[in-house]
């Protein structure tokens, strides 16, 4: 029966033309770079699919492929009104988070994984592999999205190639990167890409019905071959194990290319600080990175509103950070490679993150989250007071007096970068934003000071190497245990982390230290007695982040009185730190502030467990940093 194709916007009708020519006819009117028409011709061959889809990014490309999934039961579309343009849908049950135990880095040796990744032999994994993807997209559509991480044609950017039999990976890919033809302008004839091969690994025979979500939880692989920016993906449709562009990508191939390149791609948000207009002082507004690990506010403060009156922070990126040293001015520019946020939704509220809730009134997909009467989303803590009913997340009803969640607490929304009504304007600057500040920062109890400014920059990256977040009565394991996540990289570096970190203090030597971000730690989530924070946070980090302003600005980083050393490192001066209308007792801030040097001499054997596995690995500069701040504590006793 004839069927119609909707090929990069074009319409194809089948004419008894073998798929393999017809493809190659349409290949060629996309590009004319022979590896990427050779490597698709061969991803036909092995995944045999019945339809092949070259992707141009337009509107009428991402409304047809939403149309279809209606139709398949994979999307329900939302409320036009209340929220428009807008789908939900939900996943299979088990596929419904990143799965690190099923993610491999097949490095050609297993010395360059190093021990915080899982690896495999590259030629076994490539023929486990050609197993698991032969004829998998036998019933289905291949769909080819060329894309650029980064605004394209940015001397940071790079493109990627993804293969998928996915459409809801389509629709993501198109709200998370920047896809289409002009991608494959820049790409030329002979320009590399990163390869990343998808299948949600359920081939469909003649007549079967499919499912709304299928997938292959039984044989999932998501594996990453860095020596040849390789990704290759199978049985999951979920978030980072689907959208190679993410964090297989933009953090574990994207780690290696800048090691090997000389620059970095890192966990990390990126923050536009600006101070009051008229301001005698204070004028030019500073771009500062983060760090964090999940449950750390991370969103929150790259968008957040500010409670100091004047100042401003808007959004460059809320995720990930690629930074390289600009040769016109000596210092690290970083551009978000991402064009949307894949955010978690539980937890997201007007209290929380306002700026979040107004980007997602429109345009967006809501994966596993709960579905209200009237056609809206809703999820735990967006409001004050639940619904009185929903379908969960499950397909249950659900009334406040359930007992349960109603939302997967790894529910997402997928949503342009473009929407945040705080986004910078200069978000998508191909020379990308000079960075004067970069923060780590975990989730700890105690010990751990609501700021430290690190001594020097390897004193920093020290700092960056030690982080950890205590675990909550969400995680698995002993509540209170620390969980060391280096930079925030722990599932993301896409090589040895004893490397990583060495290749981090190279690159402070590849400029001038005046040009060099200065580094910070921080804290939001220190605790009394009684175990309540003893910081607001929210709006109220901004009070530390005009700190750090004033430290990192010329003619006041030198200044000593806003700062007073201790043997962790540099704190606010008693006074430094803007206190002005907020309601916190002086003992709270001194608490805050209080360096407790026996507790950091109790945590040095934990550093030094945790620096073990490195071995041979780890760099002398970090052990020489460990040495001296024994005896910095030992010094304060």
């Amino acid at each position: 029966m004839p069927y119609t194709k909707i090929i990069g916007g074009e319409v194809f009708r089948h004419d008894g033309a073998s798929l393999a020519e017809q493809q190659r006819s349409v290949a060629q009117k996309f590009t004319r770079n022979a590896r990427l028409l050779q490597w698709v011709e061969e991803m036909v061959d092995l995944c045999r699919p019945d339809i092949v889809h070259w992707c141009d990014g337009s509107t009428l490309e991402y409304d047809f492929l939403s149309a279809l999934m209606v139709e398949t039961g994979t999307y329900i579309k939302l409320d036009e009104v209340k929220r428009p343009n807008s789908y939900f849908c939900r996943s299979d049950p088990a596929d419904v988070a990143r799965v690190e135990d099923r993610t491999f880095i097949c490095s050609q040796r297993p010395e360059d994984a190093g021990p915080t990744n899982n690896w495999r032999n590259p030629a076994e994994m490539r023929h486990l592999l050609h197993n698991l993807f032969e004829g998998s997209m036998q019933g289905r559509t291949m769909y080819i999205i060329p894309y650029s991480m980064g605004p394209i044609g940015s001397p940071i950017a790079k493109i990627g190639i993804e293969i998928t039999d996915s459409p809801y990976v389509v629709c993501n890919m198109h709200i998370m990167t920047r896809v289409g033809r002009n991608v494959l302008e820049v790409l030329g004839d002979d320009g590399d890409f990163c390869r990343g091969l998808h299948s949600v690994g359920v081939p469909l025979g003649k007549e079967q019905p499919d499912s709304a979500w299928p997938c292959n939880p039984a044989s999932r692989h998501i594996v990453h071959f860095p020596e040849t920016r390789e990704i290759m993906s199978f049985g999951s449709g979920y978030g980072g194990n689907a959208l190679l562009g993410k964090k297989c990508f933009a953090l574990r191939i994207a780690s290696a290319m800048a090691r090997d390149e000389g620059w970095l791609a890192e966990h990390m948000l990126i923050l536009k600080l600006t101070p009051p207009a008229g301001d005698p002082v204070r004028k030019d507004p500073i771009y500062v990175a983060g760090a964090f690990p999940s449950a750390c506010g991370k969103t929150n403060l790259a968008m957040m509103t500010p409670a100091l009156p004047g100042w401003k922070v808007e959004t460059v990126g809320d995720d990930i950070a690629w930074m390289k040293f600009d040769p016109s001015d000596g210092r690290l520019h970083a551009i978000n490679p991402e064009a949307g946020f894949f955010g978690v939704a539980p937890g997201t509220s007007m209290t929380s993150n306002p700026n979040a809730m107004a980007t997602i009134t429109a345009d967006s997909i809501f994966t596993n989250v709960a579905l209200t009467g009237d056609g809206d989303v809703w999820w735990e803590e967006m409001t004050p007071t639940p619904p009185p009913y929903l379908v969960d997340w499950l397909r249950r009803h659900w009334h406040p007096e359930s007992g349960r969640k109603a939302a997967h607490a790894n529910a997402r929304f997928t949503t342009r970068a473009s929407r945040c009504p705080v986004i910078a304007p200069e978000w998508e600057d191909p020379r990308g934003v000079p960075i004067s500040a970069i923060l780590f920062g975990g989730r700890r109890a105690s010990v751990v000071p609501l700021v430290i400014e690190s001594l020097s920059w390897q004193h920093g990256v020290f700092l960056g190497s030690i982080m950890a977040s205590e675990k909550t009565a969400a995680a698995a394991g002993k509540v209170g245990v620390l969980r060391r996540d280096p930079m925030a990289m722990l599932p993301f570096c896409g090589y040895h982390m004893g490397d990583y970190f060495a290749h981090w203090l190279k690159m402070g030597q590849a400029t001038t230290p005046d040009k060099l971000p200065r580094i910070f730690h921080v804290n939001w989530f220190r605790k009394d007695a009684q175990g309540k924070f003893l910081w607001p946070g929210y709006g109220d980090n901004a009070r530390v982040l005009k700190w750090i302003y004033d430290r990192v600005q010329a003619g006041k980083a030198d200044k000593a009185e806003s700062m007073t050393p201790t043997a962790i490192g540099g704190l606010p001066a008693p006074g430094a730190l803007d206190l002005s209308d907020l309601n916190i007792a002086p003992d709270a801030m001194g608490e805050l502030m209080a360096i407790n040097a026996q507790g950091w001499l109790n945590e040095l054997p934990l550093i030094r467990e945790h620096f073990a596995q490195f071995g041979s690995q780890l760099p002398q500069g970090l052990r020489d940093e460990l040495v001296a701040l024994e005896q910095r504590l030992r010094k304060a006793l």
